[in-house]
């Protein structure tokens, strides 16, 4: 999936503008799911199969957008202030690269200070368009901006902005893919849900829930791993294989759900960890509110430097959350 992450990553999608990302999946996916659209809020809804016995009407998430930055004011001098969209690292910011939707580029500095350790706030950063006035610059308030790096293949490392969550659209993209070229059967009826707006509520995911209303959901998602000097304690690691959710910061994973995860993972012998997640949150959480409420879990890649310019997760991670997923979706399993 190297070749699909790289021009998923590289795609500007910032949280409300996810058109760009959207047209990529559907140029992948279209002829291999049974129908597909596109909700008022900017969510791709694709499905695939009919509910049998056995079978659920199960919903997969995974959010198109990523943390970005919207213009506030241009002052005139032409430096654009702005603030963040999603949580964007203060500390990573600086000296960064940006890319606008209409593809201007420009890089964030800031006003001076005396102490070279201090993180300024986003109030006292601007970015640097190259322009010598407020006329010369060549973007206007409420215009957005995602951070510019290149995707990095490192081997069995993969480095670039927006794996968060571009990753769990790959993985989506090539059950997709399995399930048509393979001839995979499932008793399920799937709703592949690439939603949009997570990194600003999950709002893309709340309203897909309840357009679709099903009996379970699966949010597809990075998650942070232990492994570094002085880092945080977890039981997840990278190059572990993937990790199924048991809590994150909003949502408690259904029981009966975590255990179907892990005994599907086993009957597989595929590599799993157990996630708790003491910060943060995934899609997970609002579909679990939906209606009058769907049991949920989730399927986590581990990751570094999430919300960085330069995340990082390991491929054996992503084939055998691949595999996973897939043995999922052709397994029969009943809510008892």
């Amino acid at each position: 999936m190297k070749s699909l992450l790289k021009k998923l990553v590289e795609t500007a999608g910032p949280s409300g503008f996810e058109h760009q990302v959207r047209s990529l999946i559907l140029d992948e996916i279209s002829t291999h799911v049974d129908d597909f659209h596109i909700d008022n809020l900017g969510n791709l809804i694709a499905r695939k199969g009919q509910r049998s016995a056995g079978g659920l009407k199960i919903m997969l998430a995974a959010h198109m957008d990523e943390i970005s930055l919207i213009v506030t004011h241009i002052d005139e001098a032409g430096f654009v202030r702005f603030a963040p969209v999603g949580a964007v690292r203060r500390t990573t910011s600086l000296a960064g690269r940006v890319q606008f939707m209409n593809g201007a580029v420009g890089v964030i500095g800031s006003e001076l200070f005396t102490d070279p350790g201090y993180a300024p706030a986003f109030s006292e950063m601007f970015i640097d368009m190259g322009a010598a006035n407020r006329k010369e610059c060549p973007v206007q308030v409420g215009d957005v901006a995602v951070f510019e790096r290149s995707f990095l293949d490192l081997g069995n490392r993969l480095v670039g902005k927006a794996l968060d969550d571009r990753v769990g659209v790959a993985l989506l993209i090539q059950a997709i893919k399995d399930w048509s070229e393979q001839g995979i059967e499932s008793p399920h009826e799937i709703h592949f849900v690439f939603s949009a707006q997570e990194e600003i509520g999950s709002r893309g995911a709340a309203v897909a829930a309840y357009g679709i209303d099903p009996d379970l959901g699966l949010a597809i998602d990075l998650t942070a791993s232990s492994g570094v000097p002085k880092g945080i304690k977890m039981a997840v690691e990278m190059g572990k294989g993937p990790a199924i959710k048991v809590r994150d910061q909003y949502t408690l994973s259904d029981p009966r759900v975590v255990d179907w995860m892990v005994k599907t993972a086993q009957q597989a012998s595929l590599p799993h960890q157990l996630e708790i997640l003491e910060t943060g949150f995934t899609d997970a959480h609002v579909i679990q509110l939906t209606r009058s409420g769907v049991p949920v879990g989730g399927l986590s890649i581990p990751s570094r430097y999430i919300h960085t310019t330069s995340e990082m997760i390991d491929t054996s991670d992503l084939q055998q959350a691949l595999r996973l997923l897939v043995e999922l979706i052709r397994k029969p399993f009943t809510l008892t």
